[in-house]
């Protein structure tokens, strides 16, 4: 982060690192206030305390490198959402949460449907920011990167899921997992993750194209074009 702010800089309306870093914060103090509640006599200790596991990492890796990367407004926005909603998740154990919206099951509770669909809908914009411009993904790419990373991710979750409750909480499990009976849980998990970040691309293709289709245009004929024919050849 720069150097200290005078007092003048520092409540500048006007200051871009004062602007800039001011909502996000907002948005993490009211996710840690709500977490702090959730964290209250959760339904199961041991299958709250193994989904936190890998959230409470993420947070901590974009407050430590948010000095140096810093998503945008909506992004942010839309981290904030999914951790809202796995927090929830994680309190009551996913089958357990009395927001059951029956949507396409009478049998079982479809919460953790909406929460997997919702990792992609909402982190597949983050990945695009990252994509575009730390590795400079442009055209296609860019909207077909953040979609396979998201199932890539998805898929990863499950197997760590198993892995955890096979070594550390096999009684545990089937609140752990949540699949509610469902033999084929996984790979609809993976699904619906993905359906979410193929919505989120689609949108933001669209969005894209509307407001520079000529650039738009040109930057997607050029990812597609050919550029190294030998793949063997030397950098």
């Amino acid at each position: 982060m720069a150097s200290a702010l005078t007092p003048q800089q520092t409540f500048d309306g006007k200051d871009r690192l004062f602007r800039g870093h001011l909502y996000p914060a907002i948005l993490f103090l009211a996710y840690a206030v709500l977490w702090v509640v959730l964290a209250v006599r959760p339904v199961d200790r041991l299958v709250w305390a193994s989904e936190n596991a890998l959230v409470v990492a993420a947070v901590l890796l974009l407050l430590l490198t948010s000095s140096r990367f810093r998503f945008s407004d909506l992004s942010y926005t839309f981290i904030f959402f999914f951790l809202i909603l796995h927090a929830v998740g994680a309190h009551f154990t996913y089958p357990e949460v009395p927001f059951d919206l029956d949507l396409w099951s009478s049998t079982r509770n479809d919460y953790d449907r909406i929460v997997h669909f919702s990792f992609g809908l909402f982190l597949a914009l983050p990945a695009r920011e990252v994509f575009r411009r730390i590795a400079d993904t442009k055209g296609f790419w860019s909207f077909y990167f953040p979609f396979e990373l998201t199932l890539a991710f998805s898929a990863l979750f499950e197997m760590v899921e198993w892995g955890t409750v096979a070594v550390m909480a096999p009684d545990s499990g089937a609140s752990y997992l949540g699949a509610q009976g469902d033999a084929f849980d996984a790979v609809k998990d993976v699904a619906m993750a993905g359906l979410g970040a193929a919505l989120t691309m689609t949108v933001a293709a669209v969005v894209s194209w509307r407001r520079r289709r000529r650039r738009f245009e040109d930057e997607f004929e050029e990812s597609l074009r050919i550029k190294r024919p030998d793949p063997d050849e030397d950098d």
